[in-house]
């Protein structure tokens, strides 16, 4: 019987998703209105049948820890679990983890401890879903040390990623890390063979993209970090071409890396059109989560087109396009969003509770606010007749006190509190 331990890479600072990571880990950021980013590697690992999972973070792991311990409770005799790893200090080492291998490799010693033969290691900001168990078959019926899933991309996309040369039998026998453009890698383009046989259609080269997700024996694994090398994807793979029987598999579906704003914010933004890249709707195939058991969505007098409303939410007499509702929202009469990521509340304000506000907006958007092409995180108090990203006036990409801008998309840090009528 194979046992395959998943370990889960839940990244450094997270500083290309701040201010969304400047009081929790990167993978505990909210996605979709309802979920966490860490959620989706996790639902890909369990449709696999793969229920033995650790989760590796360093920085703000508290609302991490809280909430794989409310979601994930597996019962006792599948032996599942999902298990939390921040850095720590040992007699051996004192450091923080210094990229994704030296992650693993300061962690090894936790899972030997479940005697796997073999690992699957994910990266924990990637939107994607996966047959991770396809993967693993085809792992084992090629004989290989290592499998890295890999997806076709055209050469304008290879410069920002990894990219693998294949024969004909899937070996990996080059890796090239983010070439430039007036680098010539024509010869590592996808042979004819494996283009046939995966029913690929082009009318250009395509490449292979590695994507940071990983099969190993047990053996190979503890070998390939026997070695100071911290990265997986720029160090490790490519020395381990040379000394293992390393292989690819082929995904041709969807994957976006939402490890920037810009990418996050699109790629929340995607699942409400009409025809998403990523469907929430595949009934064999949910993303799980935290189960909240709240009140379905109240919509008083409202017109929503193209978007998403969360459990628990109450929204009155509002016009939202384009938009992302999330948990226990309350949107105010007369409020317009359009193009709008509302991550929600964490609890409901009592009556007391706004009492005691002493002046502050409640929690939630407030009358007559408009607001365009905007991220408002957890627990936001945005005053009435606010104006966000609306006016013509000067932005620029920066941090500001209460607000940040990236690539025009206007975040609302967790917690800030807007005025009425104040103008962004």
């Amino acid at each position: 019987m194979e046992k395959i331990i998943s370990i889960v890479l839940g990244g450094g600072k997270g500083q290309r998703l701040y201010p969304l990571t400047a009081n929790r880990a990167k993978p505990a950021v909210p996605f979709g209105g309802k979920f966490r980013i860490v959620d989706i590697p996790i639902s890909n690992c369990m449709h696999a049948g793969m229920r033995q999972i650790f989760v590796l973070t360093q920085f703000n792991s508290a609302s991490l820890h809280k909430h794989l311990n409310n979601t994930y409770r597996f019962d006792t005799f599948t032996k599942g679990f999902v298990e939390l790893l921040a850095a720590e200090q040992t007699l051996q080492s004192s450091d923080w983890y210094q990229g994704t291998a030296d992650a693993v490799r300061k962690n090894l010693l936790h899972f030997e401890d479940h005697s796997p033969s073999h690992y699957a290691i994910l990266a924990g900001d990637q939107l994607y879903r996966m047959d991770l168990g396809d993967m693993f078959e085809k792992h084992l019926a090629s004989g290989a040390d290592v499998t890295v899933a890999s997806i076709p991309v055209t050469r304008d996309k290879a410069t920002g990623l990894g990219i693998l040369q294949a024969d004909a039998d899937y070996r990996i026998t080059r890796f090239i890390e983010k070439p430039p453009r007036n680098q010539d890698i024509s010869a590592m383009a996808i042979p004819q063979k494996i283009m046939e046989q995966e029913e690929l259609e082009s009318a250009g080269d395509l490449y292979l993209a590695s994507m940071g997700i990983y099969f190993f024996t047990a053996n190979a694994l503890k070998k390939a970090l026997d070695n100071t090398l911290t990265d997986f994807g720029a160090e490790l793979i490519p020395a381990l071409i040379e000394s293992m029987k390393v292989t690819t598999y082929l995904f041709d579906g969807y994957w976006e890396d939402i490890g920037t704003i810009k990418s996050f914010y699109e790629a929340n933004i995607n699942l409400a059109s009409i025809n998403p890249s990523f469907n929430l709707y595949e009934e064999d195939a949910p993303i799980f989560t935290h189960r909240r058991d709240l009140p379905p969505s109240k919509i008083n007098y409202s017109t929503i087109s193209q978007s998403l409303a969360a459990e628990g939410s109450i929204i009155t007499n509002a016009n939202i396009a384009n938009s992302i509702v999330g948990i226990r929202t309350i949107i105010e009469s007369g409020a317009n969003l359009d193009g709008v990521v509302c991550m929600g509340a964490d609890y409901y304000e009592s009556t007391e509770d706004r009492e005691a506000n002493r002046g502050e907006p409640n929690i939630g958007i407030g009358q007559g606010c408009i607001i365009k092409r905007a991220i408002i995180d957890k627990n936001a108090r945005i005053g009435d007749n606010c104006r966000i990203g609306i006016d013509p006036i000067p932005r620029r990409d920066g941090d500001f006190d209460t607000h940040s801008i990236r690539d025009g998309i206007i975040v609302i840090p967790k917690g800030t509190v807007l005025n009425p009528g104040t103008v962004i």
